[in-house]
């Protein structure tokens, strides 16, 4: 479980197949506070962290992954968000955030206001029942909040802190991200939709 609230940015190093799938390795100043086995939300998508260097770690990541998210457009040099899991105990400063991505979205544009960024992304319409104006969605595995809701697109808009510590400050139209919509809702919608109540 994580929260939203990026730690740190890495660099992709490298990019190797393996048994259909793809070993992405990741240079960043969190490299030696991870251990083996650990959990990394990268780019929203929860990954584990198979092996270690003093300022790298790799992941092995599933054709399926590779086809849902924007992984598998990754390239070396590439940047991307890394968060470790929320710890018992911590203060849940964005949202739920579980590293399931549930589609990609597309920038649409970036618009620059004062010292502030508004994005707009267009999102997938099997998610369009998920998203709520003021609600929370993860774009890229950072804890947003809907600030306009059309039919097919959404805006967040960017505080500077988050322009400056996350991947969006190299966003640009066209440019692909993932969506994890409030985990909350999901429940929410799917209680509903069977008709669910209580005895």
């Amino acid at each position: 479980m994580f929260t939203g609230l990026i730690e740190a940015t890495g660099r992709v190093r490298g990019l190797d197949p393996v048994a259909g799938g793809q070993r992405v390795t990741i240079e960043t100043d969190l490299a030696p506070q991870l251990a083996l086995g650990d959990s990394v939300a990268t780019n929203g998508v929860c990954l584990t962290v198979v092996a270690l260097t003093a300022d790298t770690w790799s992941a092995d990541v599933s054709p399926e992954t590779l086809r849902v998210t924007s992984l598998g457009t990754l390239r070396p040099g590439g940047f991307v968000n890394l968060e470790r899991p929320l710890a018992v105990g911590s203060r849940l400063g964005g949202h739920f955030v579980q590293g399931h991505v549930d589609g990609t979205g597309q920038v649409e544009s970036v618009t620059p206001e004062g010292e502030f960024y508004r994005v707009r992304i267009s999102y997938p319409p099997a998610l369009a029942a998920y998203f709520i104006e003021k609600g929370s969605v993860a774009v890229d595995g950072i804890s947003l909040t809907v600030a306009a809701l059309a039919d097919r697109t959404f805006d967040v808009q960017i505080i500077p802190h988050t322009w400056t510590a996350t991947t969006l400050r190299h966003a640009g139209p066209g440019t692909t991200v993932n969506l994890e919509c409030d985990m909350v809702g999901k429940y929410v919608l799917r209680s509903l939709s069977l008709g669910t109540t209580r005895a």
